[in-house]
């Protein structure tokens, strides 16, 4: 869904941080919908397939199947000076990575998903398969849809660390028949920031995946590369498709 932690320790919060954390917390504690709708940045992407928050309407709208009282008591119950910290140039966490803020106070990645939610993506995954060929109509979860120029790449979490690739021209349809499908595919951390990408190996060929989380202003989100037998035949930046 965003950023994951493992073994990340954080800087103790400036007093200039704290200020607009402390103020966060207390439009959270109030239910100041509208406040909190304010400090988001948006699209605030959510776990696929469920659709991206556009825009501080959409997050009103949306605010109680997000914010449930799970989410809400570990937001109001913290201390800025104890439970968030500042790690480097990824931003600000709070307790393990619940939730992200960059420096400006804007709320960036909640990483944390309510029972309304979780519902709602199992029913969204039913309705996904209903629209997909055949012959990609099975998986545990899907992960991301990527387009380049001329591709259209969909991944597939098949569960038991088995990731499918699926491939169309940038034209057709996901409903059409694959023009090439790979399994056995891999996940693969870069770095703590939640930077990652996926390694699918046919014959002499690889093609990976990377999906870049925390990137420089000028990054693309993603990226398809493809070698054969070693050697880069391919590298275009890809767009993610937003749900």
């Amino acid at each position: 869904m965003g950023i994951t932690i493992q073994n990340m320790s954080g800087q103790d919060l400036k007093p200039e941080y704290q200020k607009f954390v402390k103020n966060f917390i207390d439009n959270v504690k109030n239910d100041n919908r509208e406040a909190v709708a304010e400090a988001i940045k948006y699209p605030l992407r959510r776990d696929n397939p469920i659709p991206s928050v556009k825009n501080k309407a959409e997050l009103v709208k949306r605010y109680a199947e997000i914010f449930d009282a799970k989410l809400k008591a570990e937001i109001s119950k913290s201390d800025p000076a104890k439970n968030w910290s500042e790690v480097g140039w990824r931003g600000i966490m709070l307790n393990q990575g619940t939730l992200w803020m960059d420096t400006d106070g804007k709320v960036f990645s909640i990483n944390y998903q309510s029972e309304v939610e979780s519902v709602l993506k199992n029913r969204l995954i039913a309705s996904e398969k209903n629209k997909l060929h055949p012959s990609i109509a099975k998986f545990k979860a899907p992960e991301i849809i990527l387009e380049t120029s001329k591709f259209r790449v969909r991944i597939d979490d098949l569960g038991n660390d088995n990731y499918r690739y699926a491939s169309w021209s940038i034209n057709q349809l996901m409903s059409e028949k694959p023009d090439l499908i790979i399994t056995n595919g891999k996940w693969f951390q870069d770095g703590t920031g939640g930077n990652h990408h996926y390694d699918f190996k046919k014959g002499n060929y690889l093609y990976q995946c990377y999906i870049s989380v925390l990137g420089t202003k000028d990054s693309a989100p993603a990226n398809l590369t493809i070698y054969q037998n070693g050697k880069e035949i391919l590298n275009q930046d890809a767009q993610i498709v937003p749900r």
